[in-house]
């Protein structure tokens, strides 16, 4: 049996007027969201980058390219949907995976089960969710935007 394992990052920009969309899930209370070409849902993003990353299918960028107007606004979720299904088309089983949001927001303490919850449901396998702050410092501590990191374990028979 193959085992690998893979690591991403994605950061987005915060930005008035724009949804706040982390891991899944929207945060109507939020004043600001996640800026960029897709929803800018840093959880998924990282996600991906960690699946394709285990599995050697390249990055976020060479899959989802901000000159593709077919993901122009998507869904995170969706994004992480396709991800999955090109990983296990080429045989790849997706063990586990982990993401840690760093920013100052959202508070994500309360709605954490509900985020595993919900990227469990789309990657088909356990995804735990943490969340840390970097206590004021740099551009996450001074609400410029947010962070994820992610691991992946995946298999695959030989």
């Amino acid at each position: 049996m193959e085992i690998r394992t893979g690591i991403g990052t994605d950061v987005h920009q915060l930005r008035y007027g724009v949804p706040m969309h982390i891991a899944g899930l929207y945060f109507p209370d939020e004043k600001v969201g996640l800026a960029g070409h897709s929803d800018g849902d840093v959880a998924c993003h990282a996600i991906c980058d960690a699946l394709l990353s285990a599995t050697g299918l390249g990055d976020v960028g060479a899959v989802f390219g901000t000159s593709d107007p077919q993901w122009a606004g998507a869904a995170g979720v969706a994004l992480l949907g396709h991800v999955v299904e090109l990983v296990t088309a080429e045989g790849w089983a997706i063990q586990n995976a982990a993401v840690q949001i760093v920013g100052q927001r959202p508070r994500m303490a309360a709605r954490r089960s509900e985020a595993e919850s919900m990227l469990t449901r789309i990657v088909g396998a356990p995804v735990s969710v943490s969340a840390t702050t970097t206590d004021h410092l740099g551009f996450t501590g001074r609400g410029e935007g947010v962070a994820a990191i992610a691991s992946a374990l995946v298999t695959r028979q030989v």
